[in-house]
C-alpha cells in the first residue's frame, strides 16, 4: 500500500501505533454530501489507556473550499460564514490533522462519514485515503446492548443508536452537540466506558 503514497513525508501512518492509544475524532462539515459539502471544523483527542487527554487535542477551524456556509448548517453547527473565514485552508488542516494522529486507530462515533470527508480532502496530497483502523463507538454500543437481550429477543433487536440515548444510557456528561472538540471528547468518553463494560 505504501507504493501509492504520494509524499513520503507521512510514512510514520503506517508505523505500529502506541500501545493502548488511540485519536477519538469529529467533522463539523457545510452539508451531509461527501462528494460536494465541505469541512469546516477538525476536533480529536488523544486516549491513553483508560484516560481522554484532553491536554493533547487538536481543534481547528477550516475555510470552505467550495461549498458556503449556510443558514441551515450554521443552526446545527454554530459556526458562521466570517468564523470560518479565519480557518486554516483544507489542506493546512489535513497536515496538523496526520501528525496528531500519527498511527493511533481511531475512534468516533458514525466515523464513516468524517473519515470519508477527510479522505476526500486527502487523497490529491497522499494518493490515498487515512490508513488507521477505525472504531466505531456506535457499534461497540450494539454490541454491549445485544449481550443484555434475552435470547429470544435477539432477531432483528431495535437498539437506539442516537448519540445522546447511548451517553445518557452510559452515564456520561452531554456537552454541546456539533461542536467537533466536544463531540470527539465525548466519543472517547464512550469509548473508554465501553471497552470496561465488555
Amino acid at each position: 500500500m505504501l507504493y501509492h503514497l504520494g509524499d513520503p513525508r507521512f510514512r510514520f501512518m503506517w508505523d505500529a501505533p502506541p500501545p493502548n492509544e488511540w485519536v477519538a475524532l469529529d467533522c463539523e462539515t457545510t452539508g451531509l454530501n461527501t462528494r460536494t459539502d465541505d469541512i469546516i471544523a477538525i476536533g480529536a483527542v488523544r486516549i491513553r489507556g483508560n484516560r481522554v487527554m484532553t491536554s493533547e487535542r487538536l481543534e481547528l477551524l477550516v475555510r470552505p473550499d467550495k461549498q458556503r456556509v449556510t443558514a441551515d448548517s450554521v443552526r446545527v453547527h454554530r459556526l458562521r460564514a466570517q468564523d470560518v473565514a479565519l480557518g486554516v485552508s483544507a489542506d493546512a488542516a489535513m497536515l496538523q490533522l496526520m501528525r496528531f494522529i500519527g498511527s493511533r486507530p481511531l475512534v468516533g462515533y458514525y466515523l464513516e462519514f468524517d473519515v470519508a470527508m477527510i479522505n476526500r480532502v486527502l487523497f490529491p496530497i497522499l494518493g490515498m485515503g487515512l490508513p488507521q483502523d477505525q472504531i466505531e463507538v456506535s457499534g461497540l454500543y450494539y454490541d454491549y446492548k445485544y449481550k443484555q437481550l434475552p435470547s429470544n429477543r435477539r432477531e432483528n433487536p431495535a437498539i437506539d443508536l442516537r448519540f445522546d440515548t447511548l451517553m445518557r444510557d452510559l452515564d456520561l456528561p452531554l456537552w454541546p452537540a456539533h461542536d467537533a472538540l466536544n463531540d470527539a471528547v465525548m466519543a472517547a468518553l464512550a469509548f473508554v466506558k465501553l471497552r470496561h463494560l465488555r
